[in-house]
């Protein structure tokens, strides 16, 4: 068993949703990189004794997705991608914790979008502890993980006339967390 990182303690901690960030980038046209991210989310870590006795829950509003093209945030949302009117929410609940090297560890879960569930593996990173002004014990880490939207029903296909995707299936997740314990 793996000792939990210097200043994490057992407990209760809540993504703190004004300072942590849900992000990810998708290929354009071949040729640049898109990014957005959802700006209502939330979720618990449960840390336990050990960090393989620790779990995450997380979910993310669909319909606070911003690219900063609104055009494109209201495609997003329709049954092309998300389907945002039947799928409100993308869920992520941990299956398990494993130490790598460091403060490094890996993530893995339950990935669901659109009503599909997915095991994903997040690289992640513990960044520290300490406290925050109002003396609230604080916690952050980095992850990120690359899924295939398809493989979660987003099957819009609109190719280019040189071949490339207007969109590419492979979409870079990247999560940036403060924690406040409970």
């Amino acid at each position: 068993m793996t000792a939990l990182p210097n200043g994490l303690t057992a407990g209760t901690w809540n993504i703190d949703p004004n300072h942590s960030e849900f992000t990810f980038t998708a290929r354009h046209a071949g040729v640049s990189k898109v990014r957005g991210n959802f700006e209502t989310i939330a979720g618990t870590v449960e840390v336990g004794d050990t960090l393989e006795d620790s779990s995450v829950t997380a979910e993310a509003v669909v319909d606070s997705i911003n690219t900063r093209n609104a055009q494109r945030d209201q495609h997003l949302k329709t049954s092309d991608f998300f389907a945002a009117d039947q799928h409100p929410k993308l869920t992520f609940t941990s299956t398990g914790i494993k130490a790598e090297s460091g403060d490094e560890f890996a993530l893995e879960g339950d990935l669901t979008m659109r009503g599909v569930t997915k095991h994903v593996v997040f690289n992640a990173e513990f960044n520290g502890a300490g406290t925050d002004p109002a003396g609230t014990p604080v916690a952050g880490l980095s992850a990120e993980t690359t899924v295939d939207r398809k493989e979660f029903g987003m099957e819009f296909s609109a190719v280019l006339g040189g071949g490339e995707l207007l969109v590419s299936d492979k979409i870079k997740i990247a999560l940036e967390l403060e924690l406040a314990k409970a």
